[in-house]
């Protein structure tokens, strides 16, 4: 699945009406604008480090940086002092977010280990679930390995292959573990832990752990083949939140939510941004109509609201992130 995922980012543009899948930051700039705000909440709460790095994992065509940053600049010192830095390693993705985002970025990063040190703020929306898994099949009285050998699934003994799988499982139950993502959680959370600053992570996915194959894939905004030769199509799976932020804890971060991502963008404010956004769209044929109906469908439960979900990791010592208080 890993090499499938980077063959297919490498050499396409995969977002919006004409790629294989539409993003939050695509349906509604008022996504982004909201989440440049909360990372200027954050950054306060952190003491206005100066300079901070604001690093987004996965930056697609930088269309919810650009939101965020024109945001950001709202908030008194936070745009002079947030350096840049995207986390990306398509070449045609990155091209996309240079045209976009021009001087404001820093640096470009193949992966989170070569982010320069010092306190930060990390955005990674529709990330983890880019992230390969392993899958588990109950076969019996054991479980196997399910994995792809010569474009096709086949199975071994899962020995000693990950402490999460229950003892007992109906036939044919599939347990699936996301190895990368938690590894990546815990890698994360240890340097909040040590030099400061919050992730936070939106994306699809259960709030608690359980059984079932999540493993997709997505051509055209249609499903396809998760077996389509590598590089051709989208593959998914389902973010296991409850497994991330307690691969963040164990690693010495705190961890707030997840929450429904609806709520976490209600409480943000993102219903009444749009509704200014509507209303300064005047009389532009059908322009306020899409930018509500946008909004709605990231908010609504049966839209993106309840399916998505939202998790923060954050150094142990800051406040609860805006968003994630008590009612």
């Amino acid at each position: 699945m890993a090499r499938a995922v980077a063959a297919y980012y490498a050499t396409r543009d995969p977002f919006g009406r004409g790629g294989d899948f539409i993003t939050a930051p695509e349906i509604s700039q008022a996504f982004g604008e909201v989440l440049g705000l909360w990372a200027a909440v954050t950054w306060q709460q952190m003491g206005a480090p100066d300079p901070v790095l604001l690093v987004e994992l996965g930056p697609g065509r930088g269309t919810l940086m650009q939101d965020a940053l024109r945001a950001a600049a709202m908030v008194p010192g936070f745009r002079a002092a947030l350096r840049l830095h995207l986390v990306e390693a398509s070449p045609a993705l990155r091209e996309a977010q240079r045209q976009r985002l021009g001087a404001a970025v820093a640096a470009w990063h193949a992966d989170a280990a070569s982010l320069p040190a010092g306190p930060a703020i990390l955005l990674a929306n529709e990330f983890f679930d880019a992230l390969p898994i392993r899958q588990f099949i109950r076969r019996g009285e054991a479980w196997r390995e399910r994995y792809v050998a010569e474009g096709r699934f086949v199975e071994r003994p899962a020995e000693a292959a990950w402490p999460g799988l229950p003892d007992a499982a109906p036939e044919g139950a599939v347990a699936e573990w996301a190895e990368a993502g938690e590894a990546l959680a815990a890698a994360l959370a240890a340097r909040l832990r040590d030099q400061g600053g919050a992730l936070l992570a939106l994306d699809y996915g259960p709030a608690e752990p359980g059984l079932g194959d999540s493993l997709q894939a997505m051509t055209g905004h249609g499903r396809a083949d998760p077996l389509a030769p590598p590089g051709t199509v989208d593959v998914t799976a389902h973010v296991p939140f409850a497994a991330l932020a307690a691969a963040g804890k164990r690693a010495g971060a705190a961890a707030h939510g997840p929450l429904p991502m609806g709520l976490f963008l209600q409480r943000l404010g993102l219903a009444q941004r749009a509704a200014i956004l509507a209303r300064a769209a005047g009389g532009q044929r059908g322009a306020a109509g899409r930018i509500l109906s946008g909004a709605e469908r990231l908010l609504a439960p049966e839209g993106m609201g309840r399916l998505f979900k939202s998790l923060c990791l954050c150094h142990p010592g800051l406040p609860i992130p805006p968003g994630f208080e008590s009612p």
